[in-house]
Parts: structure tokens; sequence; C-alpha cells
């Protein structure tokens, strides 16, 4: 499911799923491309040791159809990070990401995410690093700043070094991060939004693609936002209302979406979830995320209560993804209300 028309480095981050812990995995990414074909999907993120030592086959593997997918790498060592970068490349994604936004405890304590966000010298060396050992894009997601940093320095500094050394885009998450004081969860609501501090990026540096992300609810904020930058980046909107994906590609690139709605794009999706069952797949490792897709429409809790209770058991199949989305199929009319098509 490749691109047929070849889109600018701006086209290319228009729109994009972030990169979410437990999240964003193959399934989830595939079942998202059932909805657009134009978002830009991303991993995990995947630590440079795990990548290096680990199980690449399960860390790293995609289905073709998730083009354009990128990887999120973590990690600080520029050697570490320009072999596991090969290895991506090498495994066919379309864009290497460094992760400079991270706040967790783990991700501090193996000296990356948000914390680099203190030495952009470093994260400087590691994105020169990359570049040289890949020629896939090579993009940078990081906050405004951390702790008690101004972000008008912090910013303009990691972005300054990184852009020196051959970053090709930035992702800017518009919150700064608090490493002492805040959990991960907190991290991602409690400090404000600065949208505009962002803005100000962008305008100083009008060549080069910048994406925000952050407290994003809907694509009718991507598209004010996209009167700033070139890109937004979703994520817990994206994931918990799927339903959302299926509008962006009419609204936000002017053609047609993959699928005229969710039940379509269910439809659409069945060979996929039959392959991955074949191969000893639980259904439920699929449909979980899933489970947002009906959010507002009549049926949509029935329909997660049977993916939630049926869905987990063993030998679920597709007549179980069926008869939950059967729930959907027979609640308007149930409330007096057309039946979806």
């Amino acid at each position: 499911m490749r691109m047929t028309r070849e889109m600018s480095p701006f086209e290319q981050h228009r729109f994009s799923v972030a990169p979410m812990m437990d999240w964003t995995d193959r399934y989830c990414r595939a079942f998202h491309r059932h909805l657009s074909r134009r978002a830009r999907l991303y991993t995990e993120m995947v630590t440079t040791g795990a990548v290096l030592h680990g199980d690449r086959a399960r860390l790293l593997g995609f289905d073709d159809l998730e083009h354009p997918v990128a990887v999120q790498l973590g990690g600080s060592d520029p050697g570490d990070l320009a072999a596991a970068a090969r290895i991506c490349a090498d495994f066919g994604y379309d864009e290497v990401n460094i992760n400079v936004g991270c706040p967790s405890d783990r991700v501090q304590n193996g000296r990356f995410g948000a914390c680099l966000m203190r030495e952009p010298a470093l994260v400087g060396e590691c994105v020169a690093a990359m570049k040289v050992a890949v020629r896939v894009p090579v993009t940078v997601k990081c906050r405004i700043g951390v702790d008690d940093q101004d972000p008008e320095a912090a910013l303009d500094a990691l972005a300054d070094a990184v852009l020196a050394a051959g970053a090709d885009a930035l992702v800017v998450h518009a919150r700064k991060a608090w490493l002492q004081g805040l959990s991960p969860k907190e991290n991602r609501d409690i400090p404000p939004l600065d949208y505009a501090r962002v803005h100000r990026l962008k305008a100083r540096l009008p060549h080069v693609p910048i994406s925000i992300n952050g407290g994003i609810a809907g694509l009718a904020e991507a598209a004010v936002q996209l009167a700033e930058v070139d890109g937004v980046m979703l994520g817990r909107a994206a994931y918990h209302d799927p339903g959302l994906l299926l509008a962006v590609d009419p609204h936000l690139f002017g053609e047609a979406p993959p699928a005229l709605d969710p039940f379509a794009a269910i439809e659409a999706f069945e060979p996929y979830v039959s392959a991955r069952l074949a191969e000893g797949t639980r259904l439920h490792a699929i449909t979980r995320h899933m489970l947002g897709l009906f959010n507002g429409r009549p049926g949509a809790r029935a329909w997660r209560r049977h993916l939630a209770t049926e869905g987990v058991k063993p030998g679920a199949g597709l007549d179980t993804l069926r008869d939950a989305l059967a729930h959907v199929r027979r609640a308007p009319a149930e409330d007096g209300e057309p039946v979806a098509a």
C-alpha cells in the first residue's frame, strides 16, 4: 500500500500517528492503515540495545501494507544509534526517528528520551552518525524543554544542533517534561501546552519540516495547527477514536479514504486478521486496538464488551469479530434509526 504520488518532505509529515508504548505495535499500525493511506505511522519506541541484541524479527517486523512507516529509536550512543538505524533501514522502514521526549525513569536511567534536551550537542552527534549510516530520513521527536529550562533557549539549541547534523524533520511535543515530580502519564497532561512556542520555531525555520504534537483532539484542531506548522501528530486521540482516521485523507489530503465507513474498513481488514490468526496470533492482540472504532455510535458499548470478553478466549476468530460488529449493525434499528449498510 505504498504511495502512488511522490510527496515532498513537508507533505510526508502533514499527518501522523504518534509512537505510543504498548499501543502502536504492528497490529495497531495495520489497522490504522486500513483507515488512512496517507497517515505516517510510527512504531513503539525500541531501544538500541534491543535492536542490536534482541529478537529483531519480533521487535521490528512489519507488513508491507504499513508503509509509510517510521521506526522510533531510543538511545544516546552515536555508534549504537547508527548501527541500529542501519538495521532498521535494512528492514525497510521509511524513516528513523530518535526519541528526545519520553520522560520515564527507565528512559532517564538509560540516558535517553527527554533528558537529552539538556545535551543538544550529543543529540547532534547521534543524528550525524545516523545520517552517515542510512539513506532514509532521520528525524527527531522532542519536547520544548525539561524542568527549569527556558523553552525559548532549550528548543532552539536542540533544533539547531540536530539540523546542523542533518536531521530531516522535527516533531515537537508542545509541553515541557518534568523529569522530577511527575509520572510519565502526568507529563502527558499536567505541563501546560505551548503551541505558540512551536509556531515561533517554525517561523524561524521556514525551510524545515516541523510537526506539532500534544493535546490535539481531532481534525478540526489539526487544521488550525496546519496554518502554522507543516504537520500534526495525534496520539491518544487517534488511538482511542480511530474512526477519525477515516477523515484524514479527504480532509487533509483531498483524496478518497481507503474505506467508506468503519464497516467497510473492517471488511477490508479481515484478510489481514485471518492471516495473523493462521500464524498463531491471538485475536485479542489485534482487536484490542479496535475498541474505540465506533465511539459515539449506537452499539459501541456492546462492540467493546463483546471483543473484550469473547475476543480474549482461546480459539476466538473472525466469527467473534463479526459477531461484535453485528451489535453495531443492529443497534440503530433498535433505536429506531436506519440500519448501517
